[in-house]
Protein backbone atom coordinates (compact mmCIF):
# COMPACT_ATOMS: atom_id res chain seq x y z
CA UNK A 1 0.00 0.00 0.00
CA UNK A 2 2.77 2.47 0.86
CA UNK A 3 4.12 2.76 -2.74
CA UNK A 4 0.66 3.96 -3.80
CA UNK A 5 0.52 6.81 -1.29
CA UNK A 6 1.22 10.46 -2.16
CA UNK A 7 4.84 11.51 -1.76
CA UNK A 8 3.72 14.16 0.72
CA UNK A 9 0.55 15.63 2.18
CA UNK A 10 -0.64 17.98 4.90
CA UNK A 11 -3.58 16.57 6.86
CA UNK A 12 -4.92 13.00 6.72
CA UNK A 13 -8.63 12.13 6.47
CA UNK A 14 -10.18 8.65 6.68
CA UNK A 15 -14.00 8.95 6.37
CA UNK A 16 -14.72 5.19 6.38
CA UNK A 17 -12.71 4.37 9.47
CA UNK A 18 -13.63 0.70 9.89
CA UNK A 19 -10.57 -1.12 11.17
CA UNK A 20 -8.37 1.89 10.42
CA UNK A 21 -5.64 -0.26 8.85
CA UNK A 22 -4.04 2.56 6.84
CA UNK A 23 -4.31 5.03 9.70
CA UNK A 24 -2.53 2.65 12.09
CA UNK A 25 0.11 1.98 9.43
CA UNK A 26 0.81 5.68 8.82
CA UNK A 27 -0.01 7.09 12.28
CA UNK A 28 -0.11 10.66 10.93
CA UNK A 29 -0.17 13.69 13.20
CA UNK A 30 -3.67 14.93 14.15
CA UNK A 31 -5.62 12.72 11.74
CA UNK A 32 -9.30 13.32 10.99
CA UNK A 33 -11.08 9.99 11.43
CA UNK A 34 -14.81 9.50 10.94
CA UNK A 35 -17.52 6.97 10.20
CA UNK A 36 -21.31 6.77 9.99
CA UNK A 37 -21.34 3.82 12.39
CA UNK A 38 -22.04 5.29 15.84
CA UNK A 39 -21.01 2.14 17.74
CA UNK A 40 -17.67 2.12 15.97
CA UNK A 41 -16.99 5.79 16.66
CA UNK A 42 -17.97 5.37 20.31
CA UNK A 43 -15.51 2.48 20.57
CA UNK A 44 -12.59 4.38 19.06
CA UNK A 45 -13.34 7.40 21.24
CA UNK A 46 -13.31 5.22 24.35
CA UNK A 47 -10.03 3.57 23.32
CA UNK A 48 -8.52 7.05 22.96
CA UNK A 49 -10.00 8.62 26.09
CA UNK A 50 -10.42 5.83 28.66
CA UNK A 51 -8.58 2.67 27.66
CA UNK A 52 -8.11 1.53 31.27
CA UNK A 53 -11.86 1.53 31.93
CA UNK A 54 -12.40 -0.30 28.65
CA UNK A 55 -9.90 -3.02 29.59
CA UNK A 56 -11.66 -3.43 32.92
CA UNK A 57 -15.07 -3.64 31.21
CA UNK A 58 -13.81 -6.33 28.83
CA UNK A 59 -12.88 -8.45 31.84
CA UNK A 60 -16.51 -9.41 32.47
CA UNK A 61 -16.92 -11.00 29.03
CA UNK A 62 -16.22 -14.65 28.22
CA UNK A 63 -16.56 -16.86 25.18
CA UNK A 64 -19.92 -18.47 25.82
CA UNK A 65 -22.91 -18.78 23.48
CA UNK A 66 -25.52 -17.82 26.08
CA UNK A 67 -23.46 -14.86 27.26
CA UNK A 68 -22.92 -13.76 23.65
CA UNK A 69 -26.63 -13.61 22.82
CA UNK A 70 -27.48 -11.95 26.14
CA UNK A 71 -24.85 -9.27 25.42
CA UNK A 72 -26.02 -8.88 21.82
CA UNK A 73 -29.57 -8.22 23.06
CA UNK A 74 -28.46 -5.26 25.19
CA UNK A 75 -29.21 -1.89 23.61
CA UNK A 76 -25.83 -0.11 23.41
CA UNK A 77 -27.31 3.30 24.20
CA UNK A 78 -28.21 2.06 27.68
CA UNK A 79 -24.56 1.41 28.54
CA UNK A 80 -21.82 3.73 29.76
CA UNK A 81 -19.06 4.36 27.16
CA UNK A 82 -16.55 1.76 28.48
CA UNK A 83 -19.22 -0.97 28.66
CA UNK A 84 -20.58 0.01 25.24
CA UNK A 85 -17.13 -0.23 23.67
CA UNK A 86 -16.44 -3.51 25.47
CA UNK A 87 -19.69 -4.95 24.08
CA UNK A 88 -18.63 -4.02 20.54
CA UNK A 89 -15.15 -5.51 20.89
CA UNK A 90 -16.46 -8.66 22.57
CA UNK A 91 -18.96 -9.34 19.79
CA UNK A 92 -16.35 -8.61 17.12
CA UNK A 93 -13.98 -11.14 18.70
CA UNK A 94 -16.57 -13.86 19.33
CA UNK A 95 -19.16 -13.32 16.58
CA UNK A 96 -19.09 -15.23 13.29
CA UNK A 97 -15.95 -14.40 11.30
CA UNK A 98 -15.53 -11.00 12.97
CA UNK A 99 -18.42 -9.77 10.81
CA UNK A 100 -20.27 -6.55 11.59
CA UNK A 101 -23.85 -6.52 10.30
CA UNK A 102 -27.10 -4.91 11.39
CA UNK A 103 -30.73 -5.39 10.41
CA UNK A 104 -33.11 -2.70 9.15
CA UNK A 105 -33.70 -1.58 12.73
CA UNK A 106 -29.98 -1.03 13.21
CA UNK A 107 -29.66 -4.01 15.56
CA UNK A 108 -26.50 -6.12 15.48
CA UNK A 109 -27.53 -9.58 14.23
CA UNK A 110 -24.35 -11.61 13.67
CA UNK A 111 -24.55 -15.15 15.11
CA UNK A 112 -22.18 -16.64 17.67
CA UNK A 113 -18.83 -17.60 16.12
CA UNK A 114 -18.00 -20.78 18.05
CA UNK A 115 -14.29 -19.98 18.41
CA UNK A 116 -12.31 -22.18 20.79
CA UNK A 117 -10.23 -19.54 22.52
CA UNK A 118 -10.59 -16.01 21.10
CA UNK A 119 -8.55 -13.21 22.66
CA UNK A 120 -11.31 -10.95 23.92
CA UNK A 121 -9.08 -8.44 25.69
CA UNK A 122 -5.74 -7.74 23.99
CA UNK A 123 -4.36 -5.26 26.51
CA UNK A 124 -1.10 -4.57 24.66
CA UNK A 125 -2.86 -3.80 21.37
CA UNK A 126 -5.51 -1.64 23.04
CA UNK A 127 -2.87 0.49 24.77
CA UNK A 128 -0.92 0.78 21.52
CA UNK A 129 -4.09 1.90 19.73
CA UNK A 130 -4.79 4.44 22.46
CA UNK A 131 -1.35 5.96 21.93
CA UNK A 132 -1.86 6.14 18.16
CA UNK A 133 -5.27 7.79 18.64
CA UNK A 134 -4.11 10.26 21.28
CA UNK A 135 -4.25 13.30 18.97
CA UNK A 136 -6.87 12.03 16.51
CA UNK A 137 -10.06 13.93 15.79
CA UNK A 138 -12.77 11.28 15.81
CA UNK A 139 -16.28 12.13 14.64
CA UNK A 140 -19.57 10.49 13.74
CA UNK A 141 -20.59 11.80 10.35
CA UNK A 142 -21.18 10.81 6.69
CA UNK A 143 -18.28 10.46 4.29
CA UNK A 144 -19.25 13.49 2.18
CA UNK A 145 -18.60 15.81 5.14
CA UNK A 146 -14.97 15.92 4.01
CA UNK A 147 -16.10 18.29 1.26
CA UNK A 148 -16.50 20.94 3.97
CA UNK A 149 -13.17 20.32 5.72
CA UNK A 150 -10.47 19.07 3.38
CA UNK A 151 -8.25 21.54 1.57
CA UNK A 152 -5.67 21.45 -1.20
CA UNK A 153 -2.61 19.59 0.08
CA UNK A 154 -4.61 17.19 2.24
CA UNK A 155 -4.89 13.45 1.63
CA UNK A 156 -8.11 11.41 1.90
CA UNK A 157 -8.39 7.63 1.91
CA UNK A 158 -11.80 6.11 1.16
CA UNK A 159 -12.33 2.48 2.14
CA UNK A 160 -16.10 2.09 1.70
CA UNK A 161 -18.28 -1.01 1.90
CA UNK A 162 -17.33 -2.80 -1.30
CA UNK A 163 -19.46 -3.38 -4.38
CA UNK A 164 -20.53 -7.06 -4.44
CA UNK A 165 -18.41 -9.34 -6.60
CA UNK A 166 -21.42 -11.17 -8.02
CA UNK A 167 -24.81 -9.93 -9.25
CA UNK A 168 -26.59 -12.18 -6.73
CA UNK A 169 -24.76 -10.70 -3.74
CA UNK A 170 -26.38 -8.04 -1.60
CA UNK A 171 -24.79 -4.76 -0.63
CA UNK A 172 -23.49 -4.80 2.92
CA UNK A 173 -25.70 -3.92 5.87
CA UNK A 174 -22.94 -2.12 7.75
CA UNK A 175 -25.51 0.52 8.65
CA UNK A 176 -29.33 0.47 8.48
CA UNK A 177 -30.22 0.69 4.80
CA UNK A 178 -26.84 -0.61 3.70
CA UNK A 179 -24.47 1.03 1.21
CA UNK A 180 -26.08 0.47 -2.16
CA UNK A 181 -25.68 1.63 -5.74
CA UNK A 182 -26.84 5.19 -5.07
CA UNK A 183 -24.29 5.56 -2.28
CA UNK A 184 -21.51 4.20 -4.50
CA UNK A 185 -22.45 6.70 -7.21
CA UNK A 186 -22.50 9.54 -4.69
CA UNK A 187 -19.08 8.50 -3.42
CA UNK A 188 -17.69 8.62 -6.98
CA UNK A 189 -19.16 12.11 -7.37
CA UNK A 190 -17.52 13.23 -4.10
CA UNK A 191 -14.23 11.73 -5.37
CA UNK A 192 -14.49 13.95 -8.45
CA UNK A 193 -15.43 17.05 -6.46
CA UNK A 194 -12.39 16.58 -4.24
CA UNK A 195 -10.23 16.12 -7.33
CA UNK A 196 -11.49 19.44 -8.70
CA UNK A 197 -10.39 21.07 -5.43
CA UNK A 198 -6.84 19.73 -5.82
CA UNK A 199 -7.13 17.33 -2.90
CA UNK A 200 -5.27 14.02 -3.13
CA UNK A 201 -7.62 11.04 -2.84
CA UNK A 202 -7.14 7.27 -2.83
CA UNK A 203 -9.97 4.74 -2.80
CA UNK A 204 -10.15 0.96 -2.51
CA UNK A 205 -13.02 -1.20 -3.76
CA UNK A 206 -13.77 -4.52 -5.41
CA UNK A 207 -12.64 -5.05 -8.99
CA UNK A 208 -15.96 -5.00 -10.81
CA UNK A 209 -17.21 -3.41 -14.05
CA UNK A 210 -19.32 -1.01 -11.98
CA UNK A 211 -16.35 0.30 -9.99
CA UNK A 212 -14.23 0.68 -13.13
CA UNK A 213 -17.08 2.58 -14.79
CA UNK A 214 -17.64 4.87 -11.81
CA UNK A 215 -13.95 5.85 -11.72
CA UNK A 216 -13.17 5.84 -15.42
CA UNK A 217 -10.55 8.43 -16.27
CA UNK A 218 -8.59 7.91 -13.05
CA UNK A 219 -5.55 5.65 -12.56
CA UNK A 220 -6.84 2.24 -11.44
CA UNK A 221 -4.45 -0.40 -10.13
CA UNK A 222 -5.49 -4.00 -9.56
CA UNK A 223 -4.25 -5.57 -6.34
CA UNK A 224 -4.85 -8.87 -4.59
CA UNK A 225 -6.32 -9.03 -1.11
CA UNK A 226 -7.39 -11.80 1.23
CA UNK A 227 -11.09 -12.32 1.93
CA UNK A 228 -12.14 -14.44 4.90
CA UNK A 229 -15.87 -13.74 4.85
CA UNK A 230 -18.06 -15.53 2.33
CA UNK A 231 -20.92 -18.00 2.71
CA UNK A 232 -19.19 -20.10 0.05
CA UNK A 233 -15.88 -21.37 1.46
CA UNK A 234 -14.46 -21.85 -2.05
CA UNK A 235 -14.72 -18.10 -2.63
CA UNK A 236 -12.58 -17.18 0.35
CA UNK A 237 -8.90 -16.38 -0.09
CA UNK A 238 -7.23 -14.10 -2.62
CA UNK A 239 -9.51 -11.86 -4.67
CA UNK A 240 -8.90 -8.95 -7.01
CA UNK A 241 -9.48 -5.44 -5.70
CA UNK A 242 -8.66 -2.04 -7.12
CA UNK A 243 -6.94 1.08 -5.83
CA UNK A 244 -8.16 4.28 -7.48
CA UNK A 245 -6.14 7.48 -7.22
CA UNK A 246 -6.43 11.00 -8.56
CA UNK A 247 -2.65 11.43 -8.56
CA UNK A 248 0.28 9.53 -10.06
Amino acid sequence: MKPLLPSSFDRYFEPFLGGGALFFLLQPQTPHLSDINQDLIDTYTTVRDDVDALIQALGVHHNDKEHYYATRAIKPETLAPPQRAARMIFMNRTGFNGLYRVNKKGEFNVPFGKYKNPRICDTVTLRSCANALAHARISHRPFDAVLNDAQKGDFIYFDPPYVPLSPTSQFTSYIPGGFGLQAQEHLADVFRQLTDKGIQVMLSNSDTPLVRKLYSGFPIKQVQASRSINSNASRRGKVNEVIVRNYQ
